[in-house]
């Protein structure tokens, strides 16, 4: 497999996400790739970590989604490629039209730094087949503007055909439905707001995240399976 984690000014997360990956999981290639490029359509699986691209300014992804690179992040996206956005990557994904929702701020206006519980609600993914559906984990939030909001109608639609991937087991930040984490219809992009990459190791208080990098190279490794 090969990785890609995209790196826009302002990303803070993408050195977390990069050992996530390269550690937890028997890529062969992991690459840091700025918010310049033309194309990552060499890579398997791209992912957007958590930061404030372009400082948040506007709205939370809203700059970064017109970065050259996002171009072909929704071309690959349409062919069916893994594609992960964590925290601001989540945004950035719905700011780009490849996630549902949009991110108000947190209920209470204050940023929110923390761990939390989180629950699988779908383990029949490509991002949480090494979980239980039910699972409750241990993963930190770091957001100020993780509020889900959608109308019914899409929350009904998430409901009805699995795209609810994480919830959080309390009321975090006033999301719709506690929604932490959801997939698109394709079931290839996922954008969660807790940060797995930042629950890796126990001394970390945490390794509750690891399964999810174990089940993005997993996937692609039995898609991969070369039959004679």
């Amino acid at each position: 497999m090969r990785a890609a984690v995209i790196v826009f000014p302002g990303s803070n997360c993408d050195t977390d996400m990069f050992h996530a990956v390269k550690d937890f999981t028997e890529a062969e290639v992991v690459e840091f790739v700025p918010h310049t490029a033309n194309s990552v359509a060499a890579y398997d699986a791209i992912f957007i970590p958590g930061g404030f691209s372009y400082g948040d300014y506007l709205r939370t992804g809203a700059i970064a989604r017109f970065a050259p690179v996002m171009k072909s992040v929704s071309e690959e996206a349409a062919k069916g490629k893994t594609i992960v956005g964590v925290c601001n990557g989540f945004q950035i994904l719905q700011e780009a039209g490849l996630l549902p929702g949009a991110m108000k701020r947190n209920k209470d206006l204050k940023f929110i730094c923390r761990t939390v519980d989180l629950k699988v609600e779908n383990s029949k993914t490509r991002f949480t087949s090494s979980y239980d559906k039910g699972d409750v984990l241990r993963i930190p939030v770091a957001h100020g503007e993780g509020n889900f909001e959608c109308d019914d109608k899409t929350y009904d639609q998430l409901q009805q055909k699995g795209q609810i991937v994480f919830t959080y087991v309390d009321d975090v930040n006033g999301s719709k439905g506690q929604i932490a984490g959801v997939q698109n219809e394709a079931g290839n992009v996922l954008g969660m707001m807790p940060h797995p990459e930042r629950a890796m190791e126990a001394w970390l208080g945490s390794e509750d995240g690891r399964k999810l990098f174990t089940s993005v190279y997993r996937n692609w490794r039995e898609s991969n399976v070369v039959t004679n």
